[in-house]
């Protein structure tokens, strides 16, 4: 498997597995709720409380962050200082994923996202920072020395 699909599927079922614990801690809930909004994107609401839609939600959080993972391993080969300096690219891509998720990519989809207070803003944006640090981690290990 080419290095950067294999960096960019582990990375993204790694941070993507991770957002979803930082997001049912965030919101003191269990997976269910969040797997739920996750899957109310795509199907609008309301869901049935039915394993498909936990799965469905489970399966967009999973390609979505393969997605993201991989539009991060394609930005290194054109920009190969994002491995060098991984830290510091991980908390700008954390960042700039944040902003895009939750006011472009939300407020496009079906669901209806709660107001954002500063709580939820900070929590939410330190999740999306590690989800960066975790992409770009294992895009610098996976990737070395590539040809």
């Amino acid at each position: 498997m080419p290095r950067m699909l294999k960096a960019s599927i582990y990375a993204g079922l790694v941070a993507g597995t991770i957002d979803i614990g930082a997001a049912c801690a965030i919101n003191r809930v269990g997976p269910g709720p969040v797997l739920r909004f996750i899957a109310t994107g795509l199907l609008g609401a309301p869901l049935p409380h039915e394993t498909w839609v936990y799965c469905v939600g489970m399966g967009l959080q999973w390609a979505m962050s393969i997605l993201i993972a991989a539009i991060f391993s394609a930005a290194t080969l054109k920009m190969p200082a994002l491995l060098r300096h991984w830290i510091a690219a991980g908390v700008a891509y954390g960042i700039g994923v944040y902003f895009v998720m939750t006011f472009v990519v939300v407020p496009l989809s079906r669901a209806k996202s709660g107001h954002v207070t500063l709580q939820s803003f900070v929590l939410n944006l330190t999740a999306m920072i590690l989800f960066g640090l975790i992409v770009s981690f294992t895009a610098q290990r996976l990737t070395q020395n590539r040809a």
